[in-house]
C-alpha cells in the first residue's frame, strides 16, 4: 500500500473521530499506523489513538509511539505533560485569543527575611550561601538546591498564560512588620518596606501571569569592589567624567535562555558527474532537497527592554556553569527586575538568531552544495530557562549625556556604550569617587 492510502485511512478515522463514532476511528486509525510508512501520518495515527484512549497505561503508550515519530508534535507533548500532572488542563490557553489581563491592584504573597535574634533585616550576603542580619551580624545559611537549575518544557509553557504573559498591573501587599500596605511596581520582585526596614521576596508563581525563575548567579562582590572594578575600568580607558558619579547599585536582570533543535530544510544544487557518455564524464547540475540537523544550547535573549543593549554586551562574559537553582533568598535586601519580553515573544527571536546562523554557516557544512534557500518550519524550541543574572549598574556623564554603565556581579567586567577618549584630571575624580 502507499503512503497516500495511508493518509486517506488517517483522515477516515479522525473523521469518524470526531463524529463521536469511536470503534470505527479505532479501527480506521490502527490500520493507518500498521500501514501507512509516513512518519507524519504515523505520529498523527498514534495521537488520535490515544485521544480515543481511556486507560491511562495505554493512553501513555500511544502518545509516546507519536513521540517516537515526531519528537515535536505539540499536541502530544502537551497531553503526555497533563497525564504526568505537569499541566492543568484547565490552565491551558488559546494563544490567539489570550484572556485579558487583570485590572487595579493585584494583591501578592511575599516572603519576610529578618533575623530570627533580633528582629533586623536580614540581607543576602556574597559568600553564596548566607543571610546576614544589618545589626547584629548574625550569620545563617539558607538551604541552597544541589546541582544545576532545571530547564522548562516549552511546549508545557506556551499551552498556558504565564508563556505570553508580561507584568502589568500594581502589585500589593502587607507588611508583616509594621502593617503597612505596599504598592510595588509591576517590574519589582523584591522590595524593602521604607517603615521597618524588612526586606521581601515576592512569590512569582503567585502571579499567574508570570513564570518564576528557574536559575540565578548570585552577586560574588560587594559595592565597595564593585567601585575597584569600576575605578579601573575608567582609568584603563582614560576617561573623564564630567561631573560626580553615583557609586555602582547592584541588582538582578532577567534572562531567557532557549534550546532549539529539530531541523533546517534547505535546497541547493550539486554537479553530478557520475555519468559517462562516450568514455567521458558528464556533468550535470541537480536540485538537492535534504535536512540538516539543529542543536542550539542555551542560547541568551535579555528579558528586559530597558537595559538590553548594554546587558548585551554583558551576557556573554558571564559562566552559565555557575548557576543555581533560584531561591528566595538570594534577592534579601537586593533589587531584582521583572522581565517584560514575554517567553512566548523571546523565542520568536531565539528562532531568527537561530535560522540567521544556519543560513551563515550551512554553506560551509554542506560543501560542495551550493544553497538555494533554507526554511525554519521543522526547527523548533524544544526547552528554556528563566535566569537572573548579577550586575552592578551606575551612569557615567560624559560628552554631553550620561553612558549606562554595568558590571558583571560574578567576575566584575565591565560593559558600556561609553566611547574611549583621554582625558586629564582623572585621579581628582578617582579620589572622589572613592572617598564617596
Amino acid at each position: 500500500m502507499t503512503d497516500d492510502y495511508g493518509w486517506e485511512l488517517l483522515k477516515r478515522g479522525i473523521l469518524e473521530a470526531k463524529t463521536g463514532r469511536k470503534d470505527v476511528a479505532l479501527r480506521y486509525l490502527d490500520r493507518a499506523a500498521y500501514m501507512s510508512h509516513d512518519r507524519g501520518a504515523l505520529a498523527e495515527a498514534w495521537f488520535w489513538i490515544s485521544q480515543l484512549i481511556d486507560d491511562k497505561i495505554e493512553k501513555r503508550k500511544a502518545l509516546e509511539n507519536c513521540l517516537a515519530h515526531d519528537l515535536q508534535h505539540t499536541r502530544a507533548r502537551r497531553a503526555l505533560a497533563i497525564l504526568d500532572g505537569k499541566l492543568k488542563a484547565d490552565e491551558i490557553v488559546d494563544p490567539d485569543h489570550l484572556p485579558l489581563p487583570p485590572q487595579g491592584l493585584q494583591t501578592v504573597d511575599a516572603q519576610r527575611f529578618v533575623c530570627p535574634k533580633c528582629g533586623g533585616r536580614m540581607t543576602f550576603s556574597p559568600d553564596g550561601q548566607s543571610l546576614t542580619c544589618e545589626y547584629c551580624s548574625r550569620n545563617q545559611k539558607f538551604a541552597v538546591q544541589p546541582g544545576a537549575a532545571d530547564e522548562k518544557d516549552f511546549i508545557i509553557a506556551m499551552a498556558t498564560a504565564r508563556g505570553h504573559g508580561k507584568p502589568l498591573n500594581q502589585q500589593v501587599f502587607h507588611c508583616e512588620g509594621c502593617g503597612s500596605e505596599f504598592i510595588l511596581s509591576p517590574n519589582q520582585i523584591s522590595t524593602t518596606c521604607v517603615y521597618c526596614g524588612s526586606s521581601y521576596v515576592v512569590h512569582w508563581e503567585s502571579e499567574e501571569r508570570l513564570l518564576a525563575p528557574d536559575g540565578i548567579i548570585p552577586h560574588a562582590f560587594d559595592q565597595q569592589r564593585a567601585t575597584k572594578f569600576l575605578i579601573e575600568w575608567v582609568e584603563k580607558h582614560a576617561i573623564r567624567p564630567e561631573k560626580k558619579v553615583d557609586l555602582p547599585r547592584g541588582v538582578y536582570l532577567p534572562l531567557w535562555t532557549f534550546d532549539v533543535g529539530g531541523v533546517v530544510d534547505y535546497v541547493g544544487e550539486k554537479v553530478d558527474d557520475s555519468e559517462i557518455q562516450f568514455g567521458y564524464k558528464y556533468q550535470k547540475t541537480v536540485r538537492v532537497n535534504e535536512t540538516y540537523p539543529v542543536h542550539v544550547n542555551d542560547l541568551p535573549i535579555p528579558a528586559a527592554r530597558k537595559l538590553s543593549g548594554v546587558f548585551q554586551r554583558l551576557i556573554s562574559t558571564f559562566e552559565f556553569r555557575a548557576i543555581k537553582p533560584y531561591e528566595a533568598g538570594y534577592l534579601a535586601n537586593w533589587p531584582a527586575e521583572v522581565y517584560d519580553i514575554p517567553m512566548a515573544e523571546a523565542s520568536l527571536d531565539a528562532r531568527v538568531q537561530t535560522l540567521a546562523k544556519y543560513k551563515r554557516d550551512l554553506p560551509l557544512l554542506i560543501d560542495p552544495v551550493k544553497l538555494l534557500s533554507i526554511s525554519s518550519a521543522n526547527m523548533a524550541v524544544e526547552s528554556f530557562r528563566l535566569t537572573l543574572l548579577p550586575v552592578w549598574m551606575t551612569e557615567l556623564p560624559f560628552d554631553g549625556r550620561e553612558h549606562l554603565v554595568l558590571i558583571n556581579g560574578m567576575n566584575g567586567t565591565v560593559k558600556s556604550n561609553l566611547p574611549e577618549k583621554e582625558s586629564s584630571g582623572l585621579m581628582e575624580w578617582l579620589g572622589d569617587l572613592i572617598e564617596g
